[in-house]
């Protein structure tokens, strides 16, 4: 998930919130997060498993050894094993270094890391839910009506830039956080959902899925390989006619649509649906692209499920 908004307008408030809307760890999740904390030596006292989905938030200082782990003598686990089965946010993720970014992208694919040292070669699990959290430009006032962004638009192409194609390809929501407003702030309307109900419609779809997965090797809709989703598990005739469009046209690479209809699956499973339709496909889509598809209302816990 790439959260791209202004400063205060909320990004680092929803990612805290993820680990709370995630269903709590199965028996076997818990005993794998409960190893890699014991090894990295951040178990709580007193707490035998780790219960809840880790949250791990490191700074844009970090270096890549500390973001995938490794270190002299035996490697250590780094912050993509301490996020395993939980929330990896990278707040100002522009601000860390490119390597460092891109470094991510093999963990994102293969949902371990495996570090080579002279004393022999370690692999660590690294299955974890990205955000990504960035300002529009250095300033932040970039997309704000009267902002005053003085940002040359070289100096905002170049902090853009510095999250890179191959990384984006690998992130299936993108959100643009607007500011609040002061009828938001100061009118007390209490429009948003709590994170109870969120995480119980959460619970309902990953319960769907592990239904419709229970003779499979995989649990999760992220899990399932793009060619089993397009062949054992089809969508809605025609649901994927603007998905193969926008395929033709380059604005989706052969992963980009597999990641659109993981989602899409998703979003259904949220819906009660018992396939994905075309109002789902569009949701995924302009999760992914930003690009308005007529959709309807977009669901904002709709990538949290997978």
């Amino acid at each position: 998930m790439f959260l791209s908004g202004p400063p205060g307008a909320g990004k680092t408030m929803l990612a805290e919130r993820l680990p709370w809307i995630l269903p709590p760890l199965t028996r076997q999740d818990s005993l794998e997060v409960t190893a890699v904390h014991s090894v990295a030596g951040i178990l709580p006292p007193g707490e035998p498993l780790v219960a809840r989905p880790p949250y791990c938030a490191p700074h844009h200082s970090a270096t890549m050894q500390s973001l995938v782990g490794g270190g002299a003598g035996v490697p250590r686990p780094g912050a993509v094993s301490l996020a395993h089965r939980g929330v990896l946010f990278l707040d100002e993720a522009a601000e860390f270094g490119v390597k460092a970014l891109d470094a991510l992208r093999q963990p994102l694919e293969a949902g371990h890391v495996v570090i080579a040292r002279a004393a022999g070669v370690v692999r660590m699990p690294a299955g974890f839910l990205m955000v990504l959290a960035a300002n529009p430009c250095p300033c932040g006032r970039h997309t704000v009506q009267g902002g005053g962004c003085e940002c040359p638009s070289s100096v905002i192409r170049r902090y853009q830039a510095r999250l890179s194609g191959p990384l984006l390809d690998r992130v299936d929501l993108r959100v643009e956080i607007e500011p609040v407003s002061r009828r938001d702030l100061l009118g007390g309307s209490g429009r948003g959902e709590s994170t109870a109900v969120v995480a119980a419609r959460v619970e309902e779809a990953r319960d769907r899925a592990a239904t419709r997965l229970a003779e499979t090797p995989w649990r999760l809709n992220s899990e399932v390989p793009g060619h089993q989703l397009r062949t054992r598990w089809q969508a809605a005739p025609g649901a994927l006619v603007q998905a193969e469009r926008d395929l033709e046209r380059g604005l989706l690479t052969a992963r980009g649509l597999d990641r659109v209809l993981r989602v899409a699956w998703t979003v259904a499973d949220l819906r009660g649906r018992d396939r994905p339709e075309a109002a789902d496909v569009a949701v995924a889509l302009e999760l992914r692209t930003g690009i308005a598809r007529g959709a309807t209302r977009i669901m904002g816990a709709a990538g949290v499920a997978s």
